[in-house]
């Protein structure tokens, strides 16, 4: 059974990585658990046994906060609390908690909710870029607007590179939920024509799985974001999809952050971001 570790700060903003969590789980089998990252600092002058006991009691309570917050979001959902784990554990850098939990625990995806955030915040201060960028656990990215809806269509953006070895993983994920998948190519000018009649085949050796190919003219007066945005509009698919490349040069990730980091900070629907090889 696939594992979802489901990241909250307690904050109404991070419901929504919950509910898209609980709404996965509702269309396949997934085992939840709900983690929050915390850390206490020593600020008095407490003596190491004296601030260990006082630790422990801060932390009893932060659990019980989280099993309260978890239990709330499944009330407002009016979903039955099934089977799920709620989890905290302390670390000064909140992402790099969640990272090595997800990691050492052998989670198949992180959920964590994401908002709009000015560049240099979004690069360097924020828990939702940090993941996608540094995590070898996919990253499920949700918009802190999301409302709870089946997950039916699923857009994935691709460059047609190892298309043959990421749909591997885009099935994986999709067929459970008995979604169907649109294959979103944009062709440059510049680009060599892509072999239609290799792309074709492979899309039909997968048709079992509702997968169709939609290759589009890119709009070079717009970003790749902003063309992507318009196809969702038509489309209306309940999640997103992309590959992002993670072992670019830290220059590249400061001045030329990767698509799906980008995206994910304007996203209106769900972004699932896998590891590019």
């Amino acid at each position: 059974m696939d594992k979802i570790l489901v990241t909250t700060d307690f904050s109404s903003n991070s419901k929504a990585g919950l509910r898209f969590a609980i709404q996965l789980a509702s269309q396949n089998k997934f085992e939840l658990t709900f983690f929050h990252s915390y850390y206490i600092a020593n600020l008095t002058s407490m003596s190491d046994s004296a601030f260990a006991d006082c630790e422990r009691k801060e932390a009893d309570k932060i659990q019980k906060k989280l099993n309260q917050f978890v239990e709330s979001v499944y009330r407002d959902m009016d979903v039955v609390s099934k089977k799920k784990d709620c989890v905290i554990n302390s670390a000064v850098f909140a992402d790099s908690n969640i990272r090595e939990y997800a990691q050492e625990n052998k989670f198949n995806f992180i959920c964590i909710s994401t908002r709009g955030l000015g560049k240099l915040k979004k690069i360097f201060g924020t828990n939702t870029s940090s993941l996608i960028t540094h995590s070898t656990v996919p990253v499920i990215a949700v918009p802190h607007n999301y409302r709870r809806s089946e997950i039916k269509n699923i857009l994935y953006a691709s460059d047609l590179v190892n298309l043959e070895n990421e749909l591997i993983k885009v099935v994986e994920f999709t067929k459970p939920l008995k979604a169907k998948v649109e294959i979103l190519h944009f062709n440059y000018p510049t680009e060599i024509k892509t072999n239609k009649n290799v792309i074709n085949e492979l899309v039909k050796k997968n048709s079992k799985h509702n997968i169709k190919l939609h290759v589009e003219k890119i709009n070079l007066a717009e970003s790749l974001i902003s063309n992507i945005e318009a196809v969702i509009k038509q489309s209306k698919p309940a999640m997103i999809i992309m590959f992002t490349q993670q072992n670019r040069s830290f220059f590249d990730k400061i001045f030329f952050s990767s698509n799906s980091v980008n995206y994910s900070f304007k996203a209106k629907i769900p972004l699932l971001v896998f590891n590019k090889i």
